[in-house]
């Protein structure tokens, strides 16, 4: 096929001097993608939904998964990209963007032959303006691994969910939605790590990314340490709607109490300082999770992940069972997201407690892979 201009390259938003069919760098890695949670106050439900988009690899991938009771039911699709770059939509999946940094709407069609299955339609709602998070990078040994630059929003959703006969509505004042856009380059499937993965296998790694929405300001966290605790990347801020100035929330400390024998957390405390130096505590308190790995494609899910090519107009839609953490024992060593009720300064507000512990981890106590929490939660 030869290579001509696409209708991008008719508006003035290049970057390089390249074609917006092409991504400045050939590293196969490089991705572009959101993802999307939406939340019921009262934890009955979680839905979290995401699009990318691979250049290199020529693929475009959705997902989608609710969690209802203790049941995850997913929808995913993979297809070619096209040069239609516009069309954010694969399979049953679409993610339109309706007014730039204010409004989307996420839609996920009902199958035909399962009327049971996940569909909605929802309206996202920016309650405030994006938010920069810190520039994301990662090396294994010399080579950068992760380059990723991103910004997270705070909103409200209106709408409906449909799922196992029941339909859900989603209303601006039970529910809260939060979101995240990324783009850079972020390892995919299907690449021979060679010697950096012999030799330089992590010791361990402890993530924390908490987007907070209360009535009045929206609150960012990130948290990333190495086995020792040494942080690698930090972030604390309070969003106000007029768009002044973040707030700087100091260097966050964090109190992590778990279930006995895991490393699933129930409640945490996040301690901030304001500008002025007083001491602020954040707590959440954790009402349902979806693990990332489990229908989502995060690794290390061993059914799908993101940016592998499953061949042209691929579908899969199944259900999972969470009452048994042990018929998913691969979650454990993955990313999940915990929708969550959190206090501020007297003010109650909700939002994603996402949160990875993997191997060992200084500041926790947790000393490999096998160590878990005791009967006291720590």
């Amino acid at each position: 096929m030869p290579d001509r201009p696409i209708a991008l390259d008719e508006y003035p938003i290049h970057q390089v001097p390249l074609s917006m069919r092409h991504v400045a760098t050939g590293d196969r890695n490089a991705y572009d993608r959101c993802i999307f949670h939406v939340m019921d106050h009262s934890g009955r439900a979680l839905l979290i939904a995401g699009l990318g988009v691979y250049p290199n690899t020529g693929v475009i991938d959705a997902y989608a998964t609710l969690r209802l009771g203790d049941r995850l039911h997913a929808v995913r699709a993979s297809d070619a990209l096209t040069d239609d770059r516009m069309a954010l939509t694969v399979g049953p999946l679409t993610v339109t963007v309706e007014e730039p940094l204010s409004r989307l709407r996420l839609t996920c069609a009902a199958d035909p032959g399962d009327p049971d299955g996940l569909a909605y339609d929802l309206t996202w709602h920016a309650a405030f303006p994006a938010s920069w998070e810190p520039h994301h990078t990662q090396y294994r040994g010399d080579r950068l691994t992760l380059e990723g630059r991103r910004f997270v929003q705070a909103g409200t959703c209106t709408g409906r969910i449909r799922a196992a006969g029941r339909e859900l509505a989603v209303t601006a004042g039970e529910w809260t939605g939060t979101r995240d856009r990324s783009w850079g380059v972020r390892p995919i499937p299907g690449e021979d790590a060679g010697r950096a993965a012999e030799e330089l296998r992590p010791e361990g790694f402890h993530w924390l990314w908490c987007p907070v929405r209360f009535d009045d300001r929206f609150v960012m966290v990130i948290v990333q340490e190495d086995a020792d605790g040494h942080r690698t990347l930090n972030e604390a801020v309070s969003v106000r709607r007029d768009g002044a100035h973040d707030v700087q929330l100091g260097w966050p400390h964090t109190d992590i109490t778990y279930r006995p024998g895991t490393r699933h957390p129930e409640r945490a405390v996040l301690h901030l300082t304001a500008p002025d130096r007083t001491p602020l505590d954040l707590t959440a308190e954790i009402l349902t999770y979806s693990p990332l790995a489990v229908g989502a494609g995060y690794p290390p899910a061993d059914d799908w992940q993101h940016g592998t090519w499953r061949g042209r107009g691929w579908t899969d839609r199944r259900s999972y069972d969470l009452s048994d953490p042990a018929a998913h024992p691969l979650a454990a060593y993955g990313v999940t997201d915990h929708a969550a009720r959190f206090t501020l300064d007297g003010r109650t507000g909700y939002g994603i407690f996402e949160h990875g512990s993997f191997g060992r981890h200084d500041p926790s106590g947790f000393t490999g892979l096998d160590s878990v929490a005791g009967e006291d939660g720590r």
